[in-house]
């Protein structure tokens, strides 16, 4: 007995020691991170003590802690809502559009701007390609919207084709379309940069390999880029499945109108109504807790479905 504790005081020094260590050298790193933890303990972690409402009628008078529980009560009342169907619809639409056509997007970009050989081509190609990224979603939101009036610059082009004039944003069924356009013009240039990251770490032997057993631009593309980038399309692409419930309220909340809720309206905008609109704090949050539940679900299964194909994941 004496013998276990004077090898469980031996190791307890032997921690502490190299805890001394590792604060010595690397002391200013830590002290750098400081308001990162605190940050997140702030404005991450203490707010989760707030998610509770969910399970409670929320009254502001009697505080969090001294209002009643009712389990599931918002949760049923949402999923036997008349809006339940279609608010998951409409944002599994548009999110499954931007997987779909707005995932690529930025890898395609980055391939191409790889094969440029013209540096001065290469970098303003870059530039107006990033510069969307940098624009305030409301100015964003009033572009698409002057672009797509009745006598806007796309109607003005389109009626040369023949097209009657109208106001795209009054029609549900363009809704979507702009939309999903529209995210892939804003966010393209600043998605290829992680890309053209991964590319510099390809190694141009491959290449050279490739080229001398005939394969042309697009089999090398296909045989030595892509393979060389697929751990970062992986990781990007589980990043991407954490955030596909979560379709971003300010740009649908500045497009959509009464015409378009039909295929407008998702979740993130009818959270904002139902919490700060109708005041309806519990009800919103329970509709939001669903929504981070179903976030979380889609990249755990989004990172085992990776470990088990390609053997890359987030951990």
């Amino acid at each position: 007995m004496f013998s276990a504790q004077k090898s469980c005081g031996s190791r307890k020094g032997a921690f502490a020691r190299a805890l001394q260590k590792e604060w010595r050298q690397y002391r200013y790193v830590y002290l750098m991170a400081i308001p990162m933890i605190v940050y997140y303990i702030l404005f991450c972690y203490m707010p989760m003590y707030g998610a509770s409402i969910a399970f409670k009628d929320f009254v502001p008078k009697l505080k969090i802690a001294g209002s009643p529980w009712v389990g599931f009560k918002h949760f049923r009342s949402f999923f036997q809502s008349v809006y339940f169907t279609r608010l998951l619809t409409n944002t599994l639409a548009l999110s499954l559009g931007n997987l779909v056509f707005g995932f690529p997007a930025p890898i395609i970009l980055a391939i191409l701007l790889n094969e440029v050989r013209q540096n001065w081509f290469k970098r303003t190609v870059q530039t107006i390609s990033y510069l969307p990224h940098f624009i305030s979603v409301m100015v964003i939101c009033g572009m698409i919207v002057d672009f797509t009036a009745s006598g806007g610059v796309i109607n003005d082009l389109l009626s040369l084709f023949g097209f009657k004039r109208q106001t795209m944003l009054l029609n549900p069924s363009l809704f979507r379309p702009i939309y999903i356009i529209s995210e892939i013009w804003q966010s393209v240039g600043w998605g290829s940069i992680v890309y053209l990251a991964a590319l510099t770490a390809v190694d141009p032997a491959l290449y050279e390999a490739a080229r001398i057993d005939g394969a042309g631009k697009f089999r090398q593309i296909l045989h030595v880029t892509l393979p060389g980038i697929a751990p970062t399309i992986v990781v990007m692409l589980i990043l991407k499945m954490g955030s596909m419930m979560s379709v971003g309220s300010e740009k649908v909340l500045l497009l959509y109108n009464s015409n378009t809720y039909s295929t407008a309206d998702v979740i993130s905008t009818y959270v904002y109504r139902k919490g700060l609109l109708e005041n309806n704090f519990s009800f919103s949050t329970a509709v939001g807790l669903f929504n981070s539940v179903i976030n979380f679900t889609l990249v755990v299964l989004a990172n085992q479905i990776s470990r088990k194909v390609n053997d890359t994941s987030l951990w």
